[in-house]
């Protein structure tokens, strides 16, 4: 019988999703037959990692287990996880050691001070502050411009993610938009770990595997990110493609929101037509 610990019920359920996107020639083994299960069998993953099958279908099943620090060596080594991937297994094994709290977990509301709202209506280039589960807490007149507007949006829909799968209009806006939502979907892993049970992560992943196919599809693959700069292609319908550079920057608390800022080169055509589509949206504003 599964455990109703909730950091045991991530853990087996992110062993799971790594397990079925291995394949048995990547870890040195013969494919052999016609297979009934994607990626490697239990029993070949408990084989590399030199533990039961028994015992590794418990972690799996998400059953009370306490797997010490070896063991979650030799399942990562078997598994091939990166750095990242392999930080979040032990946070997740390190999480489900410990009782479950008698008591809800008190939860503070999330808040953006005065001097941040400052700081980003004196940007010229878009920003905003997002909250642990990738809610729109504030956000400047250049990223309006460029994402639209979250207060034309219900409360409870502005977040990145709702944004992304929920707005049909998302994946005109952004060349690798799948690459994106992989990203955000990998920042909402790493919040998921760190709080299974948080309603707010419950009701925006409840909502999107209703009503989005491409979120079901790569909420399972249980993909965990640590990204805190990168580059991107939007493409926007007025001002053309742009490639901006964006950065995060944590503001107090623990876990606290972080300020995500967008870039362009100083004088390339990116920041012309940056630029560009802040003279638009001036004008729009009036």
């Amino acid at each position: 019988m599964a455990s109703d610990h909730p950091y045991a019920q991530e853990l087996g359920e992110f062993l799971r999703a790594r397990r079925s996107q291995l394949r048995p020639q990547d870890v040195g083994l013969e494919p052999g037959g016609r297979r009934k299960v994607a990626g490697l069998r239990r029993e070949e993953l408990a084989l590399l990692a030199g533990l039961s099958t028994d015992y590794y279908q418990r972690m799996e099943q998400g059953r009370e287990v306490r797997p010490s620090d070896d063991v979650l060596d030799a399942i990562a080594g078997a598994l091939d996880l990166d750095d990242a991937e392999r930080r979040h297994l032990f946070a997740l094994a390190r999480a489900a050691r410990r009782p479950v709290p008698v008591r809800p977990a008190r939860r503070a509301p999330e808040e953006v001070p005065g001097s941040t709202r400052r700081l980003l209506h004196v940007m010229h280039t878009p920003a905003m502050v997002l909250g642990r589960h990738l809610d729109v807490l504030a956000y400047n007149c250049m990223a309006e411009a460029l994402f639209g507007d979250p207060a034309a949006l219900p409360p409870e829909e502005r977040n990145m993610l709702t944004v992304i799968f929920s707005d049909p209009g998302s994946p005109l806006r952004c060349a690798d938009w799948e690459e994106m939502a992989v990203q955000y979907i990998g920042m909402m892993r790493a919040a998921v770990a760190a709080d299974p049970t948080h309603p707010r992560a419950t009701a925006i992943i409840g909502r999107l595997s209703i009503g989005s196919a491409d979120f079901r599809r790569l909420w399972a693959r249980h993909d965990v990110a640590e990204e805190v700069h990168g580059t991107k292609v939007f493409r926007h319908h007025e001002v053309g493609d742009m490639t901006l550079d964006w950065d995060t920057y944590p503001l107090p608390g623990n876990p606290g929101p972080v300020m995500l800022v967008y870039t362009a080169e100083p004088g390339s055509p990116d920041a012309e037509r940056l630029a560009l589509l802040a003279s638009l949206h001036a004008t729009r504003r009036g």
